[in-house]
C-alpha cells in the first residue's frame, strides 16, 4: 500500500506483494519478503504470510506491518468468538475496521484463507470473494493477479501457480523479491 510521504511528513514504508491462489481443495498464499522504506530494501525477508487461529486460517498483508500485526490479532479473536467461522470473522472484523476511529486509520489490506474460502479484505469494509479464486494485493498485486489469471488456464497446482506469479512480480516490481512465504490450506 502506498501513500504519498509528503502529505505525512514523513517516508512510509512500502510495497509488498501478496497472492492467493484456489484450486480444488488446496489453497495457498504467498508473499515476498522485501521491506522498504522509500528507494532503500530495510529487510529482503520479512514474514508477511502467517497462520493464524488454531492454524487453520493463512493470512498475508500488505501494508504497514505494525497495522497488520493490529488486524491478525483482532482477526484471531473474531475467529475465536465465532468458533473457527472465516467469513463471519472477517465480516465481523470489516465491520470494526470501517466503524473503529483507531481501526480506520490502519493502512493494510489483507488477503485471508482456510480451507473453503479465499477473501481480500480492505479497511473501507469490504469483504471481497475473488473471481477466478485468485486474489493479490500490495504494489506488485497487479502484475502478480495477471500473470496467476494467464497460468491458470494452463496450470491447475495451485503452489505452482503462485510461486510462478510471483516470481513474475519480483522481476517487474521494485519493491517485490523472490524470498517467499508460502502457506498452504
Amino acid at each position: 500500500m502506498t501513500s504519498d510521504p509528503a502529505s505525512h511528513g514523513l517516508i512510509q514504508w512500502h510495497g509488498t506483494t501478496i497472492i492467493g491462489v484456489r484450486r480444488g481443495d488446496k489453497t495457498v498464499i504467498a508473499g515476498d519478503g522485501q521491506v522498504s522504506m522509500g528507494n532503500t530494501v530495510m529487510k529482503p525477508n520479512a514474514r508477511k504470510v502467517r497462520r493464524i487461529g488454531d492454524g487453520s486460517v493463512v493470512a498475508g498483508f500488505a501494508g504497514a506491518t505494525a497495522d497488520a500485526f493490529t488486524l491478525f490479532e483482532r482477526l484471531e479473536k473474531k475467529l475465536e468468538q465465532h468458533s473457527g467461522q472465516l467469513m463471519r470473522a472477517a465480516v465481523e472484523l470489516a465491520k470494526d475496521w470501517r466503524t473503529d476511529k483507531y481501526l480506520r486509520n490502519l493502512e493494510a489490506l489483507m488477503i485471508v484463507a482456510d480451507k473453503d474460502t479465499l477473501l481480500v479484505l480492505t479497511g473501507n469494509g469490504d469483504v471481497l470473494e475473488p473471481i477466478g479464486e485468485i486474489a493479490a494485493i500490495g504494489s506488485g498485486g497487479n502484475f502478480a493477479l495477471a500473470a496467476a489469471r494467464a497460468i491458470a488456464d494452463y496450470e491447475s497446482d495451485a503452489e505452482v501457480i503462485a510461486r510462478k506469479a510471483m516470481a513474475v512480480a519480483a522481476d517487474i516490481c521494485v519493491f517485490t523479491n523472490g524470498n517467499l512465504t508460502v502457506e498452504t490450506v
